[in-house]
């Protein structure tokens, strides 16, 4: 028979230690708001009983918070939006690889870090949006084309400072090369027919309101305002079907250097990118699953498919700063 001291001792490492692993929890650092992602972590945590403790903020606050806490880190994941973004923080030696057979059969490669420091979760493409009243879908082509002097005086633009903008820029770059994206650059702006706008929806709008007849938004905006306003005269048009196809970015996650729990986040990102989550995640931002197994909401589907970019996507990240640059030489402020 044991000692009484170490049966106790025994006993309280049993209760105690149950304990702390059936109330194990994951800590994610968001800079999606509470509403898009808090359904998805309740989702999983009535399935598995693991708690999701997540803290909001834009993303470069956060990615200076976890760079901050260093090895006292609690953050165990980064979850935030564009490539661009999530090649900042790889850069910032702040993710660390999270290899997972599952992660790599769910999200098809070029929606994933070749470092696999990070995955994508959910897609939006960034395409072009014309007004219906004032525009004939047989005027529009490609993205190229919008530089010509048929738009001058009816485009609208968001601002060139949004990471969006300088991920589609990053892109035209790898597949024109610099002089090229410039020269193609200047055409917009000198084709705008007010000043940039701070957001998507201020496009949309704008089109709607005759300031402009054509812009270039992220799809999930339209998907809001439409439902806010179905005699929205806008739509949404694919462009560069005979060639490269549409620009597409993501949402994505990453394991954090010194997450206190990474198997338990592993485990988390592997049901995110599996089909019970992705359909919820994708449903509730009104974006496209990265899983290709997983059918867009009906809502999303009436949209129309598309020929997407097969570019790997952080390409919008390894060439953002000459993205930046090139923005500021053309006048795209």
């Amino acid at each position: 028979m044991l000692p009484r001291k170490p049966l106790l001792a025994a006993l309280a490492l049993t209760l105690f230690g149950g304990t702390a692993q059936a109330a194990e929890e994951v800590v994610v650092y968001s800079s999606r708001i509470d509403e898009l992602i808090k359904p998805v972590f309740d989702a999983y945590t009535a399935k598995t009983g693991v708690k999701i403790k997540f803290i909001t903020d834009k993303e470069a606050p956060l990615m200076q918070r976890i760079k901050a806490e260093g090895e006292n880190g609690v953050a165990d994941l980064l979850l935030t939006v564009d490539a661009g973004n999530l090649w900042q923080a790889e850069q910032m030696d702040i993710l660390q690889p999270i290899k997972s057979a599952t992660i790599d059969q769910n999200i098809p490669p070029q929606y994933r870090a070749s470092s696999h420091d990070w995955t994508g979760l959910s897609l939006r493409a960034r395409t072009i949006a014309y007004s219906t009243d004032r525009v004939k879908p047989a005027e529009l082509t490609t993205y190229e084309a919008l530089a010509d002097k048929h738009w001058e005086g009816r485009l609208c633009l968001r601002t060139a400072k949004k990471v969006y903008n300088q991920s589609l820029t990053a892109t035209l770059i790898e597949n024109h090369g610099e002089a090229e994206t410039e020269k193609l650059i200047k055409g917009w702006v000198n084709n705008l027919s007010t000043d940039v706008f701070s957001d998507d929806t201020a496009v949309l709008q704008a089109i709607a309101a005759g300031q402009c007849d054509v812009g270039i938004v992220n799809t999930y905006y339209y998907g809001r305002l439409h439902k806010e306003k179905p005699d929205l005269p806008v739509r949404l048009f694919w462009p560069n079907q005979g060639d490269r196809g549409v620009h597409v970015n993501l949402s994505g996650i990453g394991l954090t250097k010194h997450a206190p729990h990474p198997e338990a986040a592993k485990k988390l990102v592997e049901w995110m990118t599996g089909e019970e989550a992705q359909k919820l995640f994708a449903d509730i931002n009104q974006e496209f699953p990265a899983n290709p197994k997983v059918k867009p909401s009906a809502e999303v589907a009436a949209w129309g498919s598309f020929k997407a970019d097969s570019i790997p996507v952080e390409v919008a990240g390894k060439r953002q700063a000459e993205a930046i640059r090139l923005m500021d030489r053309a006048g795209w402020n």
